[in-house]
């Protein structure tokens, strides 16, 4: 009897936490290195190696790779929206358009005299994510959040995981988007997304999204 393998620990939520989902996503990336056994497959403690947390594309130049072979650990995203709200940016290889609109997004919404370096974003967004590790996130009322923030913003409530989209919610899943619940508005939910791509979304950058948001 065929036994089909157990799925990989390598899906990202909007918060950043890995689980094993057997559906891949839209887009890989990585934390930098490994974070796995690769003999076994399964991920160690740690859950990034460097300050580099990059989103990419599924296939590049007909790479092949094992994945949670002998190199980095591949990590997979539903869209863009989950991927830089779990704290990656677009990258400068696979996805330079992107990258270089993310940079122009991020200096417009700095007041910056040019676009920053990968290493600049890089450092912004690690500080955010130690800081988020350790700290309460900001806490509002649910229905007064869609007024304040651009779209692609997440929030979690009630156990589950919600993003702004086209001025109103959707609910988010390994698989895609649903509509969101009807959720008492007086219900306190935390802010997910940094507070730098809540800027650079705000400047206009085009987000990318999973085909069951539209």
């Amino acid at each position: 009897m065929h036994v089909r393998p157990s799925p990989l620990q390598n899906r990202v939520a909007p918060d950043g936490t890995l689980h094993a989902i057997a559906a891949r996503g839209t887009l890989m990336g990585n934390r930098g290195g490994r974070l796995h056994d690769r003999a076994s497959g399964r991920l160690g403690r740690a859950r990034w190696t460097s300050r580099r947390w990059i989103a990419c594309l599924l296939c590049f130049n007909d790479r092949q790779r094992s994945v949670m072979g002998s190199g980095y650990t591949e990590l997979f995203f539903l869209d863009e929206a989950t991927a830089l709200t779990a704290g990656h940016r677009p990258c400068f290889e696979c996805r330079r358009a992107d990258a270089r609109a993310f940079q122009a997004a991020w200096q417009k919404a700095g007041g910056l005299d040019r676009p920053p370096g990968a290493d600049v974003m890089d450092r912004a967004l690690h500080a955010e994510r130690a800081a988020s590790a350790k700290v309460s996130l900001p806490v509002s009322a649910l229905g007064k959040i869609p007024e304040s923030y651009p779209d692609g913003t997440f929030f979690r409530a009630n156990g589950g995981f919600f993003a702004k989209r086209n001025g109103g919610l959707v609910s988010w899943g390994f698989d895609g988007y649903r509509p969101a619940p009807d959720l008492d508005a007086a219900m306190p939910v935390e802010v997910l997304t940094p507070a730098t791509v809540i800027a650079v979304l705000s400047a206009g950058y085009p987000l990318g999204w999973h085909e069951s948001a539209a």
